[in-house]
């Protein structure tokens, strides 16, 4: 009885540094994440292999480095310089994720503070590259969508064998000085007006014409019914009009005689 606390404390002392060594050696790497192990008595960064979402077991003189590696983003607001020297301010968002085969190796070639370090700058440079082509016209209106594609490929480039893959750039807002960005909207509205106007007139003009070719066809109707109209087609109207009249019950008429073109004389009609 009395060897047991002798040997007891010794169990005691080995459980309570098993449980801090599985506590060391336990790493559960979470959804959307990946791992690569840092070996303190070897090369450091193993780049051999990423390890996935769950429990993993690391030797307590390891550290498991644990990153997302999931399509995450940024976004920055930068000052750039249009074409013609004018600085412009734009507010831009980068979605991106590192290769997961490759996360060891990002992690020792560029660093745990890849994004600061390695993705940003490439987005400014790529950003600062494609803003310097466009006037700051080109640049608050229609050529949105194509500087963005344009800012994509430069950063692609710039991050080739980088370990990181950028998937799409949207630039949000692009801020002009105030009394740029009201010329521009005075010239924009102004081309509108234009615009509306010679759209106006021309509707105009084709009113007019509709009216005119109108006019010039009734001109010719009544033109070809006048050249129809003979002195004997006239004279047999007249007559059959007047029989008509003389049939009536209620009229009394009286025919005295002819005109030159053959039409009677009618001396009254009750």
């Amino acid at each position: 009885m009395e060897r047991l606390p002798k040997i007891g404390l010794p169990i005691i002392i080995g459980l309570v540094l098993l449980i801090i060594l599985i506590a060391k050696s336990a790493v559960t790497i979470g959804p959307g994440e990946g791992g690569v192990i840092f070996k303190r008595f070897g090369d450091g960064i193993d780049t051999s292999q990423t390890y996935g979402e769950g429990f993993h077991i690391v030797a307590p003189w390891n550290d498991m480095i644990i990153k997302k590696v999931r399509q995450q983003s940024i976004s920055d607001k930068m000052n750039v310089l249009s074409v013609n020297g004018l600085e412009v301010n734009v507010n831009g968002t980068v979605w991106y994720e590192p290769e997961y085969s490759k996360l060891g190796l990002l992690i020792k070639t560029k660093g745990e503070n890849y994004v600061q370090e390695l993705l940003a700058p490439a987005v400014n440079a790529a950003a600062r590259s494609v803003v310097g082509r466009y006037t700051p016209e080109q640049l608050y209106s229609s050529k949105r969508d194509v500087i963005e594609q344009e800012i994509l490929d430069e950063v692609t480039k710039l991050l080739d064998q980088q370990y990181v893959n950028v998937k799409r750039v949207l630039v949000e807002d692009v801020q002009l000085p105030t009394t740029i960005k009201q010329a521009i909207e005075r010239k924009l509205k102004q081309e509108q007006e234009s615009l509306e106007y010679e759209f106006r007139l021309v509707t105009a003009q084709k009113e007019a014409e509709k009216q005119r070719i109108e006019a010039q066809g009734k001109a010719d109707a009544n033109k070809i019914l006048s050249a129809s109209l003979t002195d004997k087609i006239l004279q047999d109207k007249g007559i059959e009009a007047t029989n008509k009249l003389a049939e009536s019950p209620n009229s009394k008429v009286v025919i005295i005689g002819s005109g030159d073109s053959g039409m009677p004389i009618i001396l009254g009609n009750q």
